[in-house]
């Protein structure tokens, strides 16, 4: 499989928005179908429903958990174990294989936010 990240990491310049970026990676990587799977890494959009709270709207997550109501995985943004509930996720999941992976973690896309 061809790493699909490589174009949008090769081609940053420094001064692109989070949104900017996050939309480029979404164009670029497929939406997964099914639920994630333990074990894999993915990106999305996150909008929690707790106000007050600081979040990553544009997570990069190794998922280490799946339960009924969302998952837990390691944001590598944040450099901890998050938990996502899935009402919460905006949209689809994207896959992102172990190639990939490297040059989304150089990808300044994280996107820290305080939900009000």
């Amino acid at each position: 499989m061809a790493n699909k990240i490589t174009a949008i990491a090769d081609n940053l310049i420094g001064v692109e928005s989070p949104d900017d970026l996050m939309l480029e990676i979404l164009e670029a990587l497929p939406e997964t179908e099914s639920t994630p799977e333990a074990g894999n890494y993915y990106t999305f959009v996150y909008k929690p429903k707790t106000p007050g709270v600081r979040y990553d709207e544009f997570p990069l997550v190794a998922v280490t958990d799946i339960f009924q109501w969302g998952f837990r995985g390691l944001n590598f943004h944040w450099g901890n174990v998050r938990q996502y509930t899935w009402e919460e996720v905006i949209g689809q999941l994207y896959e992102v294989d172990s190639e990939e992976l490297n040059d989304l973690d150089a990808i300044p896309f994280q996107n820290f936010r305080l939900n009000s």
